[in-house]
């Protein structure tokens, strides 16, 4: 049992160290190996494949010239494109930069003025006063954002 072991190891193993290693020479073995016989069809298209007439390589050439203008304008257009989406950005971010300073002026201003000396002006220095109860006349509107007066409001 022991026996059929070693051997066992002995044919598993992958490697064998020291000088009795064989050494192969892969160029001979490439160059005994007999050569494979190409089919007529594949013979001609060989042939046809190295012979190229003029006409062909000019097409080929004016293909490759066409197919350069058209990259150079996709770049260009790709460029384009990522240009005005950093000028739209730029645009936009000086668009919050100005509702940001409106919106800051616009609470200073509202937070500077003074409700009850507007109400004393207008009721002492320009004569006005509050609406009694008869003067309001309230009107339905189908905008909810403001009524147009076309007509005198009836009494």
């Amino acid at each position: 049992m022991a026996e059929v072991r070693k051997r066992r190891r002995a044919n598993n193993s992958e490697y064998i160290q020291g000088s009795a290693v064989r050494r192969l020479d892969v160029t001979k073995e490439i160059e005994r190996k007999p050569k494979k016989k190409l089919s007529n069809t594949a013979r001609k298209n060989r042939e046809k494949a190295e012979h190229m007439n003029p006409g062909y390589v000019l097409f080929l050439s004016l293909a490759l010239i066409a197919t350069g203008f058209i990259l150079v304008g996709y770049i260009r257009l790709q460029s384009d494109i990522t240009n005005r989406i950093d000028h739209i950005s730029a645009l936009e971010r000086e668009l919050n930069d100005l509702r940001l300073a409106n919106d800051e002026e616009y609470n200073r201003i509202t937070s500077s003025i003074d409700l009850e000396e507007v109400r004393r002006i207008a009721v002492q220095e320009l004569g006005m006063r509050y609406a009694e109860e008869g003067q309001i006349v309230s009107f339905t509107s189908e905008n909810n954002d403001y009524v147009k007066q076309l007509s005198l409001i009836p009494d």
